[in-house]
């Protein structure tokens, strides 16, 4: 099979190989896919450069989360080949190649009615947002949320969900043309906070309270603002580091303002407790299937597009999700 992968770790616009490799064998528990998506992340990226917090050794296929057809499956799984499924690849056998293998435990089967693309650009995305606005952060109908990188991935998922619960959503983006898919999302109030000062504007939004939930995906400098524009009782949630600064808040501005910053890790729950990842996508495809969300999907691409489609993510290029398709 065809496959990109890493022999040495790097940027992997740089770095990765196309070749062909052994298609790999589906141990105890896993099963194997012939993909058919695979959503590009950071996390993808910040592994290929090494600086990921899951460590593969080289030569690794990466791609962190995949979906397609079961062709193969190993010893103790109770699901049958010819099956859709999506779920998280994996170590060393991911999604950027024509097989990928996948723990059975932890996949999700892809409903009738929507495609394998469709299901793998919310995977990763939608759910981070429900563990983060729902599980974790608590989000009542009503309260106002500011989304940073609102026009990406994660942010614009955030967007949607947080309007389909009926809160106001303040979305902050990049440049007038991410400012516009921002409102073509949902959102309230856009603001390009290249161009614009973020903290006024939303203190001006908002009566100068501030806001009850911040979606904070980028860390780095943004994370000094954002702790300011939390409300007295609201909820700072810290969803990761796009920007590759990792922040930290002084403990005195938390209590005096009577603050929580809180941490979303997603994927900690498989191996500790699964059962909220069985309720979150319950709940997220069926928003989906009653059309109160739609992913976003900005651009697909195929197998020789694969390494300059990472490069434009890294340097924020993209909006929503690009997907990748090894048979284009």
């Amino acid at each position: 099979m065809q496959a990109w992968q890493m022999h040495e770790l790097g940027d992997p616009w740089d770095e990765l190989r196309l070749g062909e490799v052994e298609p790999p064998e589906p141990g105890p528990g896993m099963v194997r896919v012939t993909v058919e998506a695979a959503d590009l992340n950071f996390a993808d990226i910040l592994q290929c450069q090494g600086s990921y917090q899951v460590k593969v050794p080289t030569p690794f296929t990466p791609g962190m989360s995949c979906g397609g057809t079961i062709n193969a499956i190993g010893d103790g799984v109770d699901l049958e080949v010819g099956t859709r499924v999506l779920g998280m690849a994996a170590p060393g056998s991911g999604g950027f190649g024509e097989q990928a293998i996948l723990a059975a435990a932890n996949v999700t089967i892809v409903p009738d009615g929507v495609e394998t693309a469709t299901a793998v650009a919310m995977h990763v995305t939608y759910g981070t947002s429900w563990f983060a606005l729902h599980r974790r952060g608590n989000l009542q109908p009503g309260e106002s949320v500011l989304v940073l990188a609102a026009a990406g991935g994660v942010g614009s998922s955030a967007v949607q969900m947080a309007k389909a619960h009926g809160c106001r959503v303040i979305a902050a983006a990049g440049g007038p043309e991410k400012m516009q898919v921002c409102l073509d999302l949902g959102a309230d109030v856009a603001i390009d906070y290249r161009n614009e000062d973020l903290y006024e504007r939303v203190m001006e939004e908002t009566g100068r309270r501030g806001v009850d939930v911040v979606y904070d995906p980028v860390g780095g400098e943004y994370f000094d603002i954002a702790r300011r524009l939390v409300a007295w009782e609201g909820r700072l949630l810290v969803v990761g580091f796009a920007s590759g600064g990792i922040p930290s808040a002084p403990a005195n501005h938390v209590l005096v303002k009577n603050y929580s910053v809180v941490g979303v890790h997603m994927g900690g729950y498989r191996n500790i407790d699964p059962e909220p990842l069985r309720q979150c996508y319950d709940e997220v495809y069926g928003l989906l299937l009653d059309g109160k969300i739609d992913p976003l999907v900005s651009q697909t691409v195929g197998m020789a597009d694969l390494p300059a489609a990472l490069k434009d993510l890294f340097e924020r290029n993209t909006t929503g999700r690009v997907i990748f398709d090894p048979r284009l």
